[in-house]
């Protein structure tokens, strides 16, 4: 090979692949600091694209399984309340069992009356407080002026929009009880009568009072004794009507968890997904990066001694 003081073939071979070496090592370099091989479109488009389509379909997921924790939150809030709700009513059917023993005393009968009616109010207080983003299952409408709008809850179960729909108990508990629809949920249970929604309620359907104590109410007056069997009887039947909730509840509490255990996996897969397309493998990528600065090192000595060689021809001529 010739010396030439315009054309250094060797300098030019040694600044191409020290060029290339560069590029790489930059690659390598953002490879290690993000953790990604694709980073962006420009490192590979098709692969970009496709992790750019499931990062979407992740984020819809995770609403999705946003929104099935919610639902779930007010399942449990509701089927608490339930529950509640049918140990109070246990209270009730002993209170009104009770009158059967004290049929002859106006002044025990009083005081059963004031205990009964404090029941009443701790079943609809109850059921008004099972009240979440003003979604309540267990009302009897939706006027009642303390922030319950809605008697269903509707939620999102897919990322294709499904939708899932729980119904008030409302028709349910009227169906068992025997009762019309009711502003509250006592009158659902066939306890009280004439409330108002929001209302406390301030007597109930087994006994009136009177200012010397309390006689029996309605068609219980005719025949006292056969009216306590009739008491006990209504109150088992609102113990029924509770019961049916809390299981189609617990059946509804399954559902949900089921589908948010699998929006959770499938959340997880498409996370793997989009990794497999575009996460950087750390341990080939830190050999790569050893190898490339080594490379690069030898490259500048290269293209150092590929310069010097222009120095040289000065001695030729010493």
């Amino acid at each position: 090979m010739s010396l030439s003081i315009n054309t250094n073939t060797s300098s030019m071979v040694a600044l191409e692949t020290l060029n290339t070496t560069q590029s790489e090592l930059a690659k390598t370099e953002n490879a290690v600091s993000t953790g990604k091989k694709v980073a962006n479109a420009s490192d590979n488009p098709a692969a970009f694209g496709i992790s750019a389509q499931i990062g979407g379909d992740i984020s819809g997921q995770n609403a999705v399984n946003d929104g099935l924790s919610y639902a779930s939150q007010i399942v449990s809030a509701t089927n608490s309340a339930a529950n509640s709700i049918i140990k109070v009513l246990q209270d009730v059917q002993n209170a009104v069992t009770t009158v059967g023993n004290n049929l002859g005393s106006t002044t025990s009968l009083g005081q059963l009356d004031k205990e009964i009616t404090g029941y009443m109010k701790s079943i609809d207080t109850i059921a008004r407080n099972a009240t979440t983003k003003g979604i309540n299952l267990l009302s009897g409408g939706t006027s009642d002026g303390l922030g319950i709008t809605s008697n269903s809850l509707t939620f999102v179960s897919g990322v294709q929009g499904d939708t899932q729909t729980l119904s008030g108990y409302g028709t349910l508990i009227a169906a068992t009880t025997g009762v019309s629809q009711g502003a509250t949920l006592t009158e659902l249970l066939g306890l009280t009568a004439g409330g108002s929604a929001g209302a406390d309620p301030t007597s109930n359907v087994f006994l009136t009072s009177s200012a010397t104590g309390a006689s029996f109410a309605g068609s219980y007056a005719s025949d006292p004794k056969q009216g306590v069997v009739k008491m006990i009887s209504q109150v088992q039947k609102a113990i029924e009507a509770m019961t049916n909730v809390t299981s189609d509840l617990g059946s509804n509490q399954k559902l949900i968890d089921s589908m948010s255990d699998y929006g959770q996996k499938s959340a997880d897969s498409l996370t793997a997904a989009s990794g497999a397309l575009t996460d950087a493998d750390m341990s080939a990528e830190s050999a790569k990066l050893t190898s490339l600065q080594t490379k690069q090192s030898l490259g500048i000595k290269s293209l150092s001694i590929a310069n010097g060689q222009s120095q040289n021809i000065l001695s030729l001529f010493q």
